[in-house]
């Protein structure tokens, strides 16, 4: 007994802590400035209205202001603004009006937002038709492409009809690279360097030979015209090429509205970062255009880039790469191109043959997924939601599977955390690879208007503070609401001793941690929740932290209330919590006794004794005989099953209304805990089974519901008799007989068979034939006796006929 009470005082103990928790103090009533108040907390509001201390703290929810009277004037509770800028609609692009096509909605927006309070627009894509691009060919010319420039030159008009097939508004562009004119990438012998084998061109770095246009002749003939050149090592100087080509928009010709599309064609692995040491090269690339005449001039001085610097700049300048590489290098292009957003990589043949299908099919992966990045600092969380071409939304900046005409839309969601240093940013969001973008103006309120405003040695402030947004803001040396205290008087832990119920116990919090300490005064936390306060001169006391019972602080209204920590219970109800009756007549058995005299009265519920064997509600229950069986038998078929003497809806409900059954799956008993388990049969021949126990819960359960009865799902029934297995194990059976007496003559009549066999064997094998007489024959003569004559040595032979 002793120990189930301690469980319900540390049950009552741990849901006041949780409760203390949850209802703590005010979060908004810890702020104690205009601009604090609107930054910590975006439910917090600011009253400015004059002598409102009384009234509790000035930052405080909009509700608890209003309902505190605080003129709606007096508020300060900035709000979110958004307001549209710019939002030119979703448009397909048209052949020379570049600025035309819009894939991106809106354009421009401002948005004005509190710190920690989310904000959710919405933002949309669509793949608009005939958008234009801009496609630069970049092409390995060492001697080992020649084959492969003849037939790109062959190539380039169908490759043009094939990007035009897709979008009307292309355009197509032509360089070459090889790698630096220095050892030991190309040999640096005066003949070798003017001419590196039979009819090649001197060994350059990257040349630029056809701008953008869409001449696709003029393509043909660039690509016909540039004659190849050579070098030495294996890789080349494809990323000097390739950096040059990215960055020098204005040599290229890149349109700013435009996809960017560059085919990077190679047979050899490149050169990285570092390789430049190899020949005296140690300065790092810079990532700078610099062409003159059309040419990379800076080879020799500058390293090659690195992949870090690649990826960078594709972002920035929103490049999509097709690595069109021969078979023995794709597995070091295809990891390349995981490694750069918005690229792919495809296996060429060796003649370029396949470069019209491997541009199509890898433009086509580019162009069906849109991925969005954004330039948020530190301080700003943006989040995307979205649910692409299909159904369910998801947390996502990534959508796939598009095709031109196709429009997603996305949930931005962006939640400022702090304050910027400015007040001001500007966060910008746009599909990576793609030059459109959405520019969001993003205002962040970190100050009231009020602290602009403030009146300086202010009357209402002893003449000594600054009076703004309705309170005091004291110089040093003075505290207090109206800085009417000197700080010197109260500094230090001694100035806080005053605030404390134990002025010797230094790990006590000042005021409880439930107010603040005010020229040694505490001023205690509002709570936030509505009916909830806290007082004393230390802030000890509240009317929230009694114990619980059914839920409610000291059994509710109607059973105590809860004063300074403890419960004050009405004269019906007792304990710590008001959870018991003070009568006992809840335990007066039908005997007239208390607990039928086989226990005690404990709290409005009767304690039977440990030695006893009576149990129950009132300890009248015998647990060893039927009468709980039987008693719950019948209610247990009609509800379950709807059979026994209450079969109809209407008297099970009349009956059974007063009994709580608990379907289960499978029952046990469990003598130790009081679990009893009954069975019996229903009228179908099936068996069913179930338990019932006394309830001990105290605070749960309604004092009504003692006996929980708990029954078993299935009933257990005999399986049905199989006549069909019956008929045809009969019939097997006489047919199986059957077959075996015939299997028997039969095995009789061959053992019988054989004995004779073997008899008629062994008699033949025993007989001895003289082989010189034949066994049939039989002589003409007959000798035979006379009886009357006895001559035994005589016999009459007659003559032969």
């Amino acid at each position: 007994m002793h120990n189930v009470w301690i469980v319900f005082l540390l049950a009552a103990l741990a849901t006041a802590l949780a409760q203390d928790t949850v209802s703590s103090s005010n979060p908004c009533s810890a702020f104690k400035t205009c601009g604090d108040c609107i930054t910590g907390n975006p439910s917090c509001a600011w009253c400015t209205q004059d002598g409102f201390e009384g009234q509790g703290s000035r930052c405080d929810t909009l509700n608890n202001l209003k309902s505190k009277e605080c003129s709606d004037e007096f508020i300060t509770n900035p709000s979110t603004k958004f307001m549209v800028d710019k939002a030119d609609p979703l448009s397909s692009g048209s052949v020379g009006v570049q600025d035309e096509a819009v894939q991106v909605y809106p354009q421009e927006v401002t948005l004005t937002v509190r710190p920690h309070k989310p904000y959710t627009m919405t933002m949309e894509y669509r793949q608009a038709m005939d958008y234009p691009v801009d496609l630069y060919y970049l092409m390995d010319l060492s001697n080992s492409m020649e084959d492969d420039k003849s037939q790109l030159a062959a190539l380039g008009d169908i490759l043009a009809a094939k990007m035009q097939s897709i979008t009307k508004n292309f355009r197509l562009g032509f360089g070459s690279f090889v790698d630096k004119t220095v050892m030991p990438y190309v040999s640096t012998v005066p003949a070798k360097l003017n001419a590196p084998c039979d009819g090649c061109a001197a060994p350059y770095s990257f040349k630029h030979h056809l701008d953008l246009t869409t001449n696709t002749k003029l393509f043909s003939a660039k690509v016909t015209e540039t004659p190849v050149s050579g070098n030495l090592d294996s890789p080349e100087g494809g990323m000097d090429a390739l950096m040059q080509a990215i960055v020098c928009e204005d040599a290229i010709g890149w349109r700013k509205v435009a996809r960017h599309l560059v085919i990077f064609s190679t047979d050899a692995s490149f050169h990285y970062a570092g390789d430049g040491k190899l020949g005296g090269i140690v300065k790092p690339n810079d990532g700078v255009c610099h062409m003159r005449n059309n040419e990379y001039t800076m080879a020799t001085e500058l390293d090659y880039p690195s992949i870090s610097q690649l990826i960078r700049v594709v972002k920035e300048k929103s490049i999509n790469l097709i690595f069109a590489v021969t078979e023995n290098t794709f597995g070091v292009y295809d990891e390349l191109s995981a490694l750069i957003h918005g690229s792919t990589a495809g296996v060429l043949a060796n003649d370029s043959s396949n470069i019209v299908d491997l541009v199509q099919e890898n433009y086509d992966k580019i162009r069906s997924e849109v991925l969005l990045s954004d330039n948020a600092t530190e301080g700003i969380t943006v989040k995307y939601h979205s649910s692409c071409l299909g159904n369910e939304v998801e947390e996502t900046n990534k959508c796939m599977g598009m095709k031109v005409g196709d429009t997603v839309t996305f949930n931005v969601t962006i939640t400022v955390d702090s304050c910027p240093e400015n007040g001001e940013q500007t966060l910008v969001i746009k599909p990576v690879n793609i030059n459109e973008e959405l520019r969001i103006r993003l205002r962040v309120e970190c100050e009231c208007d009020c602290e602009s405003s403030g009146v300086l040695d202010s009357p209402r402030c002893n003449g000594t503070g600054t009076y703004e947004c309705g309170i005091c803001d004291c110089p040093p040396g003075f505290k207090g609401r109206q800085c009417e205290c000197d700080a010197k008087q109260y500094t230090g832990d001694a100035s806080e001793d005053s605030c404390k119920l134990n002025p010797n116990d230094t790990s006590a919090q000042t005021c409880f941690g439930r107010g603040e300490c005010v020229c040694g005064v505490c001023e205690c936390y509002e709570r936030e929740k509505p009916g909830e306060r806290v007082w004393g001169e230390v802030c000890q006391c509240d009317n929230f932290s009694c114990g619980n019972y059914k839920l409610a602080i000291c059994g509710g209204t109607g059973r105590g209330e809860c004063d300074c920590g403890k419960c004050v219970c009405k004269p019906e109800y007792k304990g710590d919590r008001c959870q018991c009756p003070s009568s006992e007549q809840s335990c007066m058995a039908d005997n007239g006794l208390i607990c039928a005299g086989h226990g005690k009265c404990d709290c409005g519920r009767c304690l039977c004794d440990a030695d006893s064997l009576y149990r129950g509600p009132l300890c009248e229950d015998c647990p060893t005989c039927a009468g709980q069986c039987e008693d719950n038998r019948d209610c247990v078929q009609c509800v379950m099953w709807g059979t026994g003497i209450y079969d109809t809806k209407e008297l099970c409900d009349a009956n059974c209304a007063n009994k709580t059954i608990i379907p289960e799956d499978e029952v046990y008993e469990d003598a130790e805990a009081g679990v009893r388990k009954c069975q019996f049969k229903d009228t179908d021949g099936c068996t069913f089974y179930f338990t019932y126990e006394y309830n001990k819960t105290i605070d749960t359960q309604p004092e009504s519901d003692v006996v929980i009865i708990r029954a078993q799902k299935t009933k257990h029934c005999p399986p049905p008799v199989p006549l069909a297995a019956i008929i045809a194990g009969v019939v097997g059976g006489i047919v199986a007989v059957g077959l075996a007496l015939l299997i028997i003559w039969k095995l009789l009549t061959m053992i019988h068979d054989r004995r004779e066999f073997a008899k008629f064997e062994k008699e033949r094998q025993n007989a001895k034939w003289d082989t010189g007489e034949n066994p049939i024959y039989k002589q003409a003569t007959s000798t035979f006796k006379n009886p009357t004559y006895w001559y035994n040595s005589n016999s009459i032979k007659l003559p032969k006929h």
